[in-house]
């Protein structure tokens, strides 16, 4: 009785024994879009962990049929953002297989426009069909990139209001690559329009200006915790997702200026809504405003509403003290801002300029931001400071239309709202 009840019981316990933990990576060094391995063979009982590599992604259940759509009840990780800067102790997201049907995955990230994850080819399987089976994995992804295909052909392609507005509904921002860029030299890019047809010119100035970026309208379900809300957004080429790294928001630390210096650092940065920036303004005297990518030397004014700006933050040579100014992040979109000074030459001239969820994989880079800065040469610096103002004088306003909203805090300050950040983190 003994023995026929323990082999019972090896026999129970064999299948949890012999269960097998596949580690899946999603996305990778320089900004892959890929799962890695792309494809498994599971038992019921196995464990699929999903460890996410920087930039925004998910794990989301689709089917053969429509690879880049969500599937009705399928399991979804949501979106799990993880910073540029992180190199280890990557956060994993674990599935469980339950029977031996194939099972289609995709990243949502950017889903239905040219930007798509999905359509890149960011796909994975677990028990698909062997190669040269009609749901082999191979034809999985033909059909995702099938998708990423119509998507670009249908953004290249102007609408009506596109013709009537070159921007594209960009609202006239647009960025460069130095006067001697000629259009055509742009081509084709995914989210973006054909720069090979049209040519935009920048508010002052010879310069060429790349097509403008596409922008898709996008409603999606944000879960934050147990928070859960519905947001209507505009999804811009490599803009993040808008769900929030945290409650509290992560917080960015950049330097303005400093002894013989004329930059920001780190010069750009990618964030999400609730995310803070802090400005930490050492030696000289600058500011923190912002402008667009078409006109990046002067200060911005969009529907009526100027954008953020520091003030002039004077800090002696020998300060050993700080003072600093933060924006928050309210939306996707990029954010572009320069230092207005202009003694005795342009600052924004020399290239002293800084953005937020700029597109680095596409022709409006921080880069091509800097150029068209660097190559205006601070054409309208005498038109940057607003009326009746001197170097000194500018005011501050709130930018909450424009992307974001400033508020000027201290060095304690600054501390405070970083460890209320990182509390935020451990509840």
């Amino acid at each position: 009785m003994f023995a026929k009840f323990t082999s019972v019981s090896l026999v129970a316990l064999l299948p949890f024994a012999a269960a097998a933990v596949y580690d899946i990576q999603v996305g990778g060094d320089g900004g892959k879009l890929e799962f890695s391995p792309e494809a498994i063979a599971a038992q019921p009982g196995d464990q699929v962990v999903f460890h996410f590599h920087p930039k925004n992604h998910t794990v989301t259940q689709s089917s053969f049929a429509d690879p880049c759509g969500r599937k009705e009840g399928g399991f979804d990780s949501g979106f799990i953002p993880v910073p540029a800067n992180t190199t280890d102790n990557f956060p994993t997201w674990t599935l469980t297989v339950n029977n031996t049907d194939p099972t289609w995955v995709y990243c949502r990230q950017a889903a239905k426009t040219a930007a798509s994850h999905c359509g890149a080819g960011m796909v994975f399987a677990i028990n698909c069909g062997l190669d040269g089976a009609p749901n082999s994995f191979t034809n999985f992804k033909k059909s995702a990139l099938a998708v990423g295909a119509s998507l670009a052909a249908e953004a290249a392609t102007p609408s009506p209001s596109a013709a009537a507005d070159p921007y594209g509904g960009y609202g006239g921002y647009g960025s460069a690559s130095g006067s001697s860029a000629s259009a055509g030299s742009y081509g084709k890019w995914a989210g973006y329009g054909d720069a090979s047809t049209t040519t935009w010119t920048a508010a002052y100035g010879d310069v060429t200006l790349p097509p403008a970026p596409i922008v898709q309208v996008v409603t999606d379900t944000v879960t934050l915790d147990s928070e859960v809300w519905t947001t209507t957004y505009s999804s811009y080429p490599g803009s993040p997702a808008p769900t929030p790294a945290s409650a509290a928001g992560n917080v960015h630390k950049v330097i303005v200026g400093g002894p013989g210096k004329l930059l920001f650092d780190p010069p750009h940065i990618a964030a999400q809504p609730r995310d803070t920036i802090v400005f930490e303004f050492h030696q000289k005297n600058h500011t923190v405003t912002q402008s667009s990518f078409d006109d990046p030397c002067r200060k911005l004014v969009k529907d009526g509403v100027e954008g953020f700006d520091s003030g002039f933050m004077a800090v002696a040579d020998d300060a050993t003290e700080f003072p600093t100014w933060s924006i928050t992040v309210n939306g996707t979109e990029p954010i572009w801002a320069y230092c207005r000074q202009k003694t005795p030459a342009s600052h924004c001239g020399a290239g002293m300029v800084f953005a937020i969820n700029s597109d680095e994989g596409g022709p409006r880079s921080f880069d091509s931001f800097k150029n068209v800065a660097t190559a205006l040469n601070g054409t309208a610096a005498a038109a940057n400071a607003p009326s009746g103002t001197g170097a000194s004088g500018a005011t501050t306003t709130d930018g909450a239309n424009n992307g974001a909203m400033s508020v000027n805090i201290g060095s304690a300050g600054a501390m405070t709202l970083a460890l209320a950040a990182v509390f935020s983190l451990l509840l």
